[in-house]
């Protein structure tokens, strides 16, 4: 198969260096020139363990390639996927689409013969309606197909998530576009992925739907930890109580500082658009919105809180920036609302991220940035663990008291055991234990 991506960025090329893992013939297409050149040179414009040698291993065997001339990769293509960005757009949290109806524009110019065009973008309800409409109007003589195709990747797993998804949701009732999905998709026939093909505004809601649940077990969690705090109970315990309920399920149980990211915040507040529009208001999605933007600032006074008394002058080591370890994304991320807190409060920050400190330099020029934990921990009265990467889940207890001027630690991704904190002469706080 013949394949075309629109849009290089996280969701493109993770997609398209997958699909040419599987044999198909992928060209991705950006308006980025440095962005393609960087990626020609073989330099990721995002951090994603696994992509720079897939993309590699697929350039060389001649099956993915990428370029600036959107006309030419789409002429002949059996399936188009639109991959670019639907931002939150400013002032009303509706997802901004104008990047989608521009690539369908440019698409309906070079479509040379009949093909099948996929939203690959999480779009609203409808969106497919409109490409569709935009298609047909510029091209009344070719036999255009659009599908909904909603992408599941986790920051972090998306290789993983791509090639052994637990569902490939398409959104179709033309029987020429279910031919060319059903191609587009053979290889993971033999790990019996289920394809659940629905109507194409069916699938557009599916994804919405399945972020704001997701994001609602997260706010869930985050609500009873605070109970479990002023009455004496274990959160992590409670979590695994409901969770080996099969019901239940165990999976987005974890107490923290809140949700962020580039999904989980945008999608949220598009679905909370979308049923204002049709006049169907989502109550528990509006309260989940509401109660993890409190959070992140909440987990903030949290640390204060666990200084004392004075807090101006004082200092604080943070560990972790961006949202979710083994990504560099920083979007929404609590690093982002907790270092602001801080900063209110008086308190400098020394910062540290395995990944993220480039894109947190840009959000947060005032923190200091440090080659590793102890560094950031040097001089330092507390230190705050706030994305769990796997680099601070066994730090050195003795060494890093060493080095501070204080033995205070908060955790707010519960990754350690107060027994063995508070062994090695620390204070400790965490997450509703």
């Amino acid at each position: 198969m013949r394949i075309t991506m629109i849009g290089s960025g996280y969701v493109g090329l993770v997609s398209g260096a997958c699909f040419s893992d599987f044999g198909h013939d992928v060209v991705c297409v950006d308006k980025d020139a440095g962005k393609i050149a960087a990626l020609e040179a073989g330099r990721m414009p995002i951090y994603e363990p696994g992509l720079e040698q897939l993309v590699a291993s697929n350039v060389v065997a001649g099956r993915l390639r990428f370029t600036t001339d959107l006309a030419s990769a789409v002429a002949g293509a059996d399936a188009i996927f639109i991959a670019v960005g639907t931002p939150s757009r400013r002032g009303d949290g509706h997802a901004d689409l104008s990047y989608v109806f521009a690539a369908t524009e440019e698409i309906a110019t070079a479509l040379t013969g009949p093909t099948v065009v996929v939203t690959k973008s999480t779009v609203p309800v409808g969106t497919g309606d409109k490409v569709e409409a935009i298609l047909h109007a510029a091209r009344p003589e070719l036999d255009i197909a659009v599908v909904s195709n909603p992408e599941f990747l986790r920051e972090g797993a998306a290789i993983g998530d791509f090639k052994r998804p637990d569902r490939i949701v398409i959104g179709t009732e033309d029987a020429r576009a279910r031919s060319v999905m059903h191609a587009v998709y053979r290889p993971l026939y033999l790990n019996e992925s289920p394809i659940l093909f629905v109507g194409r505004r069916t699938s557009e809601l599916i994804k919405y739907a399945a972020n704001a649940f997701l994001a609602t077990k997260i706010t869930f969690i985050n609500e009873i930890a605070d109970l479990c705090e002023a009455v004496g109970a274990d959160v992590q315990d409670v979590s695994r109580g409901i969770g080996l309920d099969n019901r239940i399920g165990k999976k987005f149980l974890h107490a923290g500082p809140g949700y962020g990211g580039s999904c989980f915040p945008k999608d949220t507040l598009a679905l909370l658009k979308t049923a204002e529009d049709y006049q169907t208001p989502v109550r528990i999605v509006e309260a989940v919105v509401q109660v993890n933007d409190s959070r992140k600032r909440a987990m903030g006074r949290k640390v204060i809180h666990a200084l004392g008394d004075e807090t101006r002058g004082r200092t604080v080591a943070m560990l972790g920036l961006t949202f979710k370890p083994n990504t560099d994304d920083m979007r929404d991320a609590p690093s982002i609302a907790i270092a602001l807190a801080l900063k209110d409060a008086g308190i400098a920050v020394r910062a540290h991220d395995p990944e993220g400190m480039d894109a947190a330099r840009a959000l947060m020029p005032d923190l200091t940035f440090c080659t590793d934990a102890y560094e950031a921990a040097r001089g330092a009265d507390a230190v705050v663990i706030v994305t769990e990467w796997d680099a601070y889940r066994a730090l050195d207890l003795a060494k890093l008291g060493e080095v501070m001027a204080g033995r205070v630690m908060v955790d707010l991704r519960n990754v350690y055991n107060r027994e063995t904190v508070e062994a090695a002469g620390f204070a400790y706080t965490a997450v509703g234990r």
